[in-house]
């Protein structure tokens, strides 16, 4: 039987994929587990998309690694997770540089626990000549707070003369983003059976095509990312056009 991998165009490519990584919970649920044991076992579902991304050479992966709601959680949970988070980045870090990826974390990184962040922004260092491709995480981040930071920043640079109304467009708006320099999301996926965007990269997504997965996100493997490739290349992406307009 042939692999989704095989079924895959190389002319048809998404640039930028996104994955909102949903059911570690549930997951562990199912299996009489705690809720951490379902983190823990989410790690190898990252490096399965990361992966698969690099196969393919899909220049940009975002994934959704902890929401500015999940400070919500209890704390004992956000404890553990900011622990997997750093354990994680020490161990992955010399396969991400290997591999030739550059590692970019976008959200409001001031929140994070400083031996996190520290780390984080080490990656992000020792990673910026990197050029096979991308990978972001979205941590501490939330998409409407990332907005209003963007109009405060240009409704200061108004008030100082150092920009005119009339020069703001999607453009300028844009580059006051955390994404600022990352195109905009082609296929954004979730896993877990939600269907919802959970306040998650709502300007970039504006275009991008949608797909929810039934699984559990620590039984998503490579064969899985492939498939949501597949079926983004069959889609007609139209941005606003008529199908004849594209003929």
């Amino acid at each position: 039987m042939q692999s989704y991998k095989e079924k895959i165009s190389r002319e048809n490519l998404p640039k930028h994929v996104a994955i909102i990584m949903d059911g570690n919970g549930r997951w562990a649920k199912s299996r009489g587990e705690t809720r951490t044991f379902g983190h823990k076992h989410a790690i190898q579902a990252v490096r399965n998309a990361v992966n698969a991304c690099n196969e393919i050479h899909i220049p940009y992966l975002t994934l959704y690694t902890f929401s500015s709601e999940n400070w919500n959680r209890p704390q004992d949970e956000v404890t553990t997770l900011m622990t997997l988070i750093s354990e994680t980045m020490l161990l992955e870090a010399e396969e991400i540089f290997t591999k030739g990826l550059r590692m970019h974390v976008i959200g409001d990184l001031d929140k994070l626990p400083e031996l996190v962040r520290d780390q984080m922004l080490h990656l992000v260092d020792i990673t910026k000549n990197n050029k096979r491709g991308n990978l972001i995480l979205a941590l501490s981040y939330g998409s409407q707070n990332e907005i209003l930071n963007a109009v405060k920043k240009i409704s200061s640079e108004v008030k100082n003369g150092e920009l005119e109304i009339e020069d703001i467009d999607e453009k300028v708006f844009e580059n006051h983003l955390y994404t600022k320099d990352i195109p905009p999301v082609d296929l954004l996926v979730r896993t877990s059976g939600e269907v919802r965007i959970s306040n998650f990269l709502l300007w970039q997504i504006a275009y991008a095509e949608l797909q929810f997965l039934d699984i559990l996100w620590p039984d998503f493997g490579k064969e899985d990312f492939f498939r949501c490739i597949y079926d983004y290349q069959n889609k007609e992406r139209r941005f606003g056009k008529t199908s004849e307009q594209l003929d």
